[in-house]
């Protein structure tokens, strides 16, 4: 990677609960941000939204390797409401009548030829 604007510890760098991530402020004006998620990948590069300086986070990855990250649960929150928006039990619908027309025989399969 190329130059970075510095190197931050994660101590130094400020937790926004609203916006789920890590902020310190950038010269911009704005702020360099990295979420827990990206930590826990071994991510170590904050952006700022605004401009193109980046930041080195240094942490300790093992920190956030048992930590179920608060990204997931938030996917898995909207996974959840969507699969409730959607028709109830249309896939579960296919799924019987696959199992509807599914015929089990002790018969041993006949041997077709194909041509090359």
């Amino acid at each position: 990677m190329g130059a970075y604007y510095d190197e931050v510890e994660i101590e130094d760098m400020a937790w926004d609960d609203e916006k789920r991530v890590y902020h310190y402020p950038c010269p911009c004006g704005d702020r360099f941000e990295i979420s827990k998620k990206q930590l826990k990948d071994y991510e170590d590069i904050a952006t700022c939204p605004s401009c193109s300086l980046i930041i080195r986070v240094i942490y300790d990855p093992l920190d956030f390797e048992d930590e179920s990250s608060d990204d997931d649960d938030e996917d898995a929150v909207e996974e959840a409401d969507e699969e409730e928006e959607s028709d109830e039990g249309s896939g579960d619908e296919a799924f019987e009548d696959a199992m509807e027309h599914l015929t089990i025989t002790d018969e041993k399969p006949q041997t077709i030829a194909a041509a090359a």
